[in-house]
């Protein structure tokens, strides 16, 4: 396993307080890009999923071939009201989380990288594997952020 990606999954722990950084509340609401996640709904769901992502790495780390359990995106961005919440307090969540899981990993060992998680829809799945989806799934959802923030800035 590339140890790099573990400096990658770290270094992420900032860029969603980063990325909201001076956004008033209208603007975290708002949906620049009709039918799409506002910005305070991705900054929602990328802490939902760390949480979610650490709790399965965790798992695969201390059990024996743990079930991975799937979860519906969409229903918690609906029905765990995240335009209500608090986006900062969700940034700080998921750096927190971040930097916590980071250490774990940091003094973990090839084997370690290699044990396996069932994951409910996707079947076995390495440590190593689940590192590299939660590390891209945030590199995917900023560049989102970061487009609709520059069309936030730019609207009357």
């Amino acid at each position: 396993m590339d140890r790099a990606l573990i400096e990658r999954y770290r270094e992420g722990a900032d860029s969603l307080a980063r990325g909201i950084a001076g956004l008033s509340h209208d603007q975290l609401l708002a949906h620049p890009v009709p039918g799409t996640w506002s910005i305070q709904e991705i900054v929602l769901h990328m802490a939902d999923c760390d949480l979610i992502g650490a709790e399965r790495m965790k798992r695969t780390i201390a059990e024996e071939r743990p079930t991975l359990v799937a979860f519906d995106e969409s229903a918690f961005a609906r029905r765990l009201h995240y335009q209500e919440q608090d986006a900062t307090l969700a940034a700080e969540l998921f750096r927190l989380n971040r930097l916590m899981l980071a250490a774990v990993l940091e003094w973990l060992n090839e084997e370690d990288f290699a044990r396996v998680g069932i994951h409910s829809e996707r079947g076995p799945v390495t440590l190593a594997e689940q590192l590299k989806t939660h590390t891209e799934h945030l590199e995917h959802h900023l560049k989102f952020l970061h487009e609709k923030r520059g069309m936030v800035r730019i609207a009357p």
